[in-house]
């Protein structure tokens, strides 16, 4: 992620307001605090929750509002116990991904809801609704969103001789650039063994998602093994990505890009900044997934926050929730470049935090990538499902297993 630079006088402000205690419900709380639960993985994101929080409050000088913090894997662990013991943060954050693990810990946001908070979807972009929503519930809304993009080395392309990207290009356009550019010992293209990061061009070039609507697995649709039995054939047949060396490399298609040993890999929005001023000081660029048959389905990602269930101070929270949603709070996440604002009013200050000589081709590329997505579908053991697959793909990609088996596997194990 992007540095962030936080207001020494929000960051100051807010820590005067953090209080001790714990969730709504617990022994610790205080019943008139409202708590807010996020991940933080640095003292940035902490700054950064921080100067959230002071505007919060600032909003709210009536309420007393409470910032807990823990690293992503131990703030899901707690947050399954706390789901199960009715102990959850009155005020949760929440990620599109998981949402599925925990909706029996989240109420349903009414419209009623909305309007307590001071909150109109039609001020989020299209389709954010969706990021914190399951099988038709919304939980949640998003103080950010993301998409996938392919990202390029464009020196290595250069030297190949090879066609740079462009926004609405084609999987035909795709699979030529990624043998133009497999050569001299790098390769074209590097696969990914992220959910997100290898399904992101099956689901385009399919034009499906492995879950239906109602959340119903559906891994063995036939586009979409189709698709992914292609992605994983640009390893094994066409040759013009390196395999897997071992299912610990989770991040093995963005190190192998990063590293400049080879010339595209996709990944998320979130990380377009970190690419563009990348530590190798390579000419990097960046273009939206290709277009297939069927379009170029893309998915739209994002975190945000939920009110609990058993919150005693719904009202209270609901307030709370609008104020970290609210467009000051939007602003600052733009203005800082921490992350792309849900917010519409808001995304041009992302824009202006950029580089310049990168602003044009990022707010090209993202306003491109964001206007054929759909929230992301997911079942409700999907993280197990993924959790199944990942170690797999370190087969499927040296030859040793067929994805379509693969996939047929997760979906016997873990379909209803």
């Amino acid at each position: 992620m992007k540095k962030i630079h936080v207001g020494a006088m929000a960051v100051a402000t807010a820590a005067a307001l953090v209080m001790t205690g714990c969730s709504t419900g617990g022994a610790e709380a205080s019943s008139d605090t409202i708590v807010i639960d996020m991940w933080a993985g640095s003292q940035s994101d902490t700054d950064a929750l921080n100067a959230q929080l002071a505007i919060a409050q600032e909003q709210n000088p009536d309420l007393k509002i409470e910032l807990r913090t823990a690293p992503w894997g131990d703030f899901f662990t707690k947050l399954t116990t706390n789901t199960a013991s009715g102990n959850m943060a009155c005020v949760t954050g929440m990620n599109s991904g998981m949402l599925s693990s925990y909706t029996a810990g989240f109420a349903e946001l009414t419209d009623a809801d909305l309007k307590t908070a001071g909150l109109d979807p039609a001020d989020f972009a299209p389709g954010s609704e969706e990021i914190l929503s399951n099988k038709g519930t919304m939980y949640g809304l998003p103080f950010d969103i993301a998409t996938m993009l392919v990202y390029y080395n464009q020196d290595m392309l250069d030297a190949a001789g090879a066609a740079v990207p462009q926004p609405g290009w084609t999987f035909d356009e795709f699979e030529a650039t990624a043998k133009a550019a497999t050569t001299d010992g790098k390769y074209g293209f590097a696969v990914g063994m992220g959910d997100f990061q290898w399904q992101a061009l099956p689901i385009a070039k399919s034009g499906t998602q492995p879950v239906e609507t109602d959340g119903t697995l559906d891994l063995t649709n036939p586009d979409f093994v189709d698709a992914a039995t292609w992605y994983s054939g640009l390893v094994t047949d066409e040759k013009v990505a390196a395999p897997v060396a071992s299912a610990s490399d989770a991040g093995w298609g963005e190190t192998q890009y990063s590293g400049g040993n080879a010339a595209m890999a996709v990944d998320g929005t979130w990380n377009a900044v970190t690419y563009l001023d990348n530590d190798s000081g390579f000419n990097a660029g960046m273009t939206t997934l290709p277009t297939g048959d069927n379009g170029s389905l893309g998915l739209i990602l994002g975190s945000g926050f939920g009110i609990a269930k058993d919150c005693e101070n719904k009202e209270d929270a609901l307030k709370v929730l609008g104020s970290l949603l609210s467009a000051d709070a939007q602003d600052y996440i733009a203005s800082s470049g921490r992350s792309y604002p849900a917010r519409v009013s808001s995304q041009p200050l992302y824009f202006e935090s950029i580089d310049e000589q990168h602003r044009d081709q990022v707010e090209a590329v993202f306003t491109k990538a964001f206007e054929q997505v759909e929230g992301q579908k997911v079942s409700d053991n999907w993280s197990k499902v993924g959790t199944y697959i990942q170690p797999q793909l370190v087969s499927v990609y040296n030859g040793q297993e067929s994805m379509s088996n693969v996939l047929e596997s997760a979906q016997q194990q873990f379909g209803e």
